[in-house]
């Protein structure tokens, strides 16, 4: 299945189209493919919680939080902010021009801002909590027990990895590289840069704390 072609296993709203349609047109293929597995990811994992689509959580929000979730790493996203928070807001401002309501655009910022947040996204309402563990399972196999066997395999027929890893490691640090503000300590980003990149400037916490101003 190449990348323009939108599933009938997605949310068939006019709104998921564009975004898709979107998501296709600034983001390389690798990042799309994650992006759309994601979210079939999430939704199963959701199946597997007893969670219900209409009337445990918003299935056109979770498609969007999931398929928007790493645009702040494409060109178009790149702005001063780390990624994902780069990412969130241009996202929000995408939908808001495109009709969704700033409510429950709210709700698709925090579940891209916070898709790396272990130990708060997954408190978060189901929307939410959901893009975070399909994004988890997708990139680092996180409960990918909890997918039926042979699901992840079928996904990733209909949607190759092609070398995602990298690829993504390849955007942040390229990023980062040009504006070091995007991957501060402690983040997501950041991890990424001082693993690729241990010359890099980000400070860990014995710098940090060596360069505080107070008395210990």
């Amino acid at each position: 299945m190449s990348g323009d072609d939108y599933s009938s296993a997605f949310p068939d709203t006019a709104l998921a189209r564009t975004a898709h349609t979107y998501l296709t047109g600034i983001a390389p293929t690798s990042l799309v493919n994650h992006s759309l597995r994601s979210y079939l990811f999430a939704r199963t994992i959701g199946d597997h919680q007893g969670l219900h689509p209409g009337a445990d959580y918003d299935d056109e929000l979770l498609f969007l939080g999931c398929a928007l979730h790493d645009i702040g790493l494409t060109d178009e996203g790149d702005g001063e902010q780390r990624f994902e928070v780069d990412g969130a807001d241009l996202a929000a401002r995408f939908l808001i021009e495109n009709g969704l309501d700033e409510d429950r655009a709210a709700i698709v910022w925090d579940a891209i801002a916070l898709h790396t947040s272990q130990g708060i996204a997954n408190r978060k309402r189901p929307e939410i909590a959901l893009a975070h563990s399909g994004i988890g399972a997708d990139i680092f196999g996180l409960q990918a027990d909890l997918l039926p066997e042979g699901h992840g395999l079928s996904v990733h027929a209909d949607y190759p990895r092609l070398d995602l890893g990298r690829d993504m490691a390849d955007i942040i640090v390229a990023q980062a590289t040009a504006k070091p503000h995007k991957a501060p300590p402690f983040t997501f980003p950041g991890g990424v840069l001082q693993e690729r990149s241990p010359e890099s400037a980000v400070p860990g916490y014995a710098q940090l704390l060596a360069a505080c101003p107070w008395e210990s």
